[in-house]
């Protein structure tokens, strides 16, 4: 069952959607304030969030900017603010896609299933190409310039992990959570000793990664 979270201080709007998403089979989870969606994300196992702006302690902007920090699912926004700039801050910050209130209920819910459709499609045959790097994530073989390359058990895991949300940025405590477990989240050290590994193995140039970058205060992310 996939499972919704909804982040709105309209109460009414809250009980129409937890209602519409659960007769068509979602499992629902709801918040009103910013704090309360981070720590809901936080708890429990979310496929994708739908996220208004005008929240009354926090603005969308940092929450998605908050969920960013440890999470990858979707983030759908759904928000009265037309502005185009409203927009662009959502979708640099981290949304998946933006939605304008008022809104069909149909239209949103096929965003819906497009957005987890997307979060749950990997490569191809689980392999894709990186310049000179192949990946190939069902048989754990990674190859530079046709070369196979040896990874330890950690090294693959984190490279898996960033290869399965390429092109997007992975926070630090979902890659310290997904690889050491919840009692490890503050080995922070550990991320940037096997990033360094991983860097020394398969970039042309470790000190200027074309692939492994790095995003200061927040994680990495996996650009082919």
């Amino acid at each position: 069952m996939t499972a919704v979270l909804v982040v709105d201080d309209d109460t009414q709007l809250l009980r129409a959607l937890r209602i519409h998403l659960a007769a068509r089979g979602y499992e629902v989870h709801t918040a009103v304030t910013g704090k309360a969606a981070v720590r809901a994300a936080e708890e429990h196992e979310i496929d994708v969030v739908v996220l208004d702006l005008g929240l009354p302690d926090l603005d969308g902007t940092e929450v998605i900017t908050a969920l960013r920090a440890f999470t990858t699912v979707p983030i759908i926004v759904l928000s009265a603010r037309a502005d185009s700039g409203d927009k662009v801050r959502a979708l640099d910050r981290g949304a998946d896609d933006y939605v304008i209130k008022p809104f069909g209920v149909d239209e949103l819910m096929a965003r819906l299933r497009a957005a987890v459709r997307r979060a749950a499609t990997t490569p191809e045959n689980g392999a894709i190409d990186a310049g000179e790097l192949s990946i190939d994530l069902a048989a754990k073989i990674v190859r530079r310039s046709g070369d196979e390359v040896h990874l330890t058990p950690t090294e693959w895991s984190l490279l898996d992990l960033l290869v399965r949300n390429r092109g997007r940025l992975v926070g630090r405590k979902q890659l310290l959570r997904e690889i050491w477990g919840p009692v490890e989240r503050k080995e922070t050290s550990y991320l940037r000793v096997y990033m360094a590994q991983l860097r020394r193995k398969l970039e042309r140039d470790p000190a200027h990664p074309e692939h492994l970058i790095t995003e200061a205060g927040m994680g990495y992310r996996f650009r082919a």
